[in-house]
């Protein structure tokens, strides 16, 4: 975890994560500024969705181009570029409502570009740490980017109070332009001669395939995908819109607890992360036992946030939500990165990225319609049915989850 390379990757994905979280404030306050309409705004968040979804299916085609380090630094290099393009078609167009259908179509280009970005830089870590450091590295990762999230969003509503929404992309560009410089400044060992890239001769069709293939003749990755897509559908329970009605009609408390619930369920974030640093040995030592814990204690968490109407608790369950849900996500990380080799781990992460991207849209589709239809506390209580399922299937497969010195390390040929 010393190693230059592994710094430049975490420090320029926490620059871009950054950036990312401080754009998406600045373009609500800008559309919302505009348009005054929560739909408007909400098409923010499933324009980013679908774009991610469709770049990541296609990203196995330009992983076969293109080396990891080139996809992640050119990715930051067309954010910057599309980030100074709707800046200046903001100044240019001003407060009018073809400025929202431009935003939308930069943020839709933008989350294109998200799309092939995220796979690389989950494949890249394991080539740049060794394999006894991974759980450590995973944690460390996920908690510096939970302490973006539980203090960015503050921040960036203090930066466009301060500065107003044009000028917070402004920042963005900025952080974007910063992170280029680091991905750029990676050097991964792995990397295969562009040319030998160029001249793989697999088909557009056969590259996009791999990673489904893999996933779904592999029996362990089949498994760790299974309990994926059960945790995204049920993970669907914290997007802001279900958590504004559960303030609402549960705990009957004001707007301000929604950001107490959010605040807790990322301190619970960070203590998962910090425990997976310092007890990375112990989980690597029971990484299916871990799996299995998690599933159940995310289970009963969901279930007593549910059911309770006391905020204090309701705060308790959802920071327990938290601990317990990054404990699982470092675990099944590690789990598949050493389930698979270098060389096909971009491959399955692209078609894992596609999948829980549409997973998740239809998901909140569903879990939307629940709650108007049934009321949030229904919502809570399928969810946490959903993870026992979870958990159940974890219990059930747990021969099938690699412990260390197990994983497949797949580099043999599908077709």
């Amino acid at each position: 975890m010393k190693r230059k390379s592994f710094r430049y990757l975490w420090v320029g994905q926490a620059l871009a994560n950054s950036g990312d979280l401080f754009y998406i404030v600045g373009l609500m306050a800008i559309v919302h500024g505009i348009t005054g309409s929560a739909m408007f705004m909400a098409l923010i968040p499933f324009a980013t969705t679908m774009a991610r979804f469709i770049s990541g299916s296609f990203a196995p085609i330009l992983m076969d181009k293109y080396n990891l380090k080139s996809l992640l630094a050119s990715s930051q290099i067309g954010k910057t570029a599309m980030l100074f393009l709707l800046i200046m078609t903001d100044y240019a167009l001003g407060e009018q409502e073809m400025t929202v259908y431009a935003i939308l179509g930069f943020v839709f280009l933008i989350s294109l570009l998200d799309g092939w970005a995220a796979p690389a830089s989950h494949a890249m870590l394991p080539r740049l740490v060794d394999t006894s450091e991974l759980t450590k590295a995973n944690s460390f990762i996920a908690l510096v980017d939970q302490m973006i999230q539980l203090g960015g969003w503050a921040v960036g509503g203090l930066l466009v109070a301060a500065l107003g929404g044009s000028n917070v992309i402004w920042v963005t560009f900025v952080l974007a332009a910063a992170a280029a410089i680091f991905m750029r400044l990676i050097e991964d060992q792995h990397e295969t001669p562009q040319g030998q890239k160029e001249k793989s001769g697999v088909s557009h069709w056969s590259s996009i395939q791999e990673g489904w293939i893999l996933i779904w003749r592999e029996p362990s990755l089949r498994a760790i995908h299974v309990i994926f897509v059960l945790e995204t559908i049920a993970g669907v329970i914290w997007i802001a819109a279900i958590i504004y009605v559960y303030v609402a009609e549960v705990l009957h408390r004001e707007e301000a607890w929604w950001g107490y619930i959010n605040a807790s369920f990322f301190l619970g974030l960070m203590l998962g992360g910090l425990f997976g640093m310092r007890a990375a040995e112990v989980i690597d030592r029971n990484i299916r036992q871990f799996v299995i814990i998690s599933s159940f204690g995310i289970s009963f968490m969901t279930f007593g946030f549910g059911l309770t109407s006391l905020p204090w608790l309701a705060l308790v369950f959802s920071a327990g939500f938290g601990m317990f849900e990054q404990l699982k996500a470092v675990s099944l990380q590690t789990t598949l990165q050493r389930s698979v080799s270098v060389r096909l781990l971009p491959k399955v992460y692209a078609a894992q990225s596609a999948l829980i991207s549409l997973v998740f849209g239809v998901s909140t589709l569903l879990f939307g319609f629940i709650t108007d239809q049934f009321g949030v506390r229904a919502t809570y209580i399928i969810a946490a049915a959903i993870m026992f399922i979870s958990g159940c299937y974890a219990l059930r497969i747990r021969s099938r989850l690699p412990e260390i010195g197990e994983g497949l390390r797949t580099d043999s040929s599908l077709n």
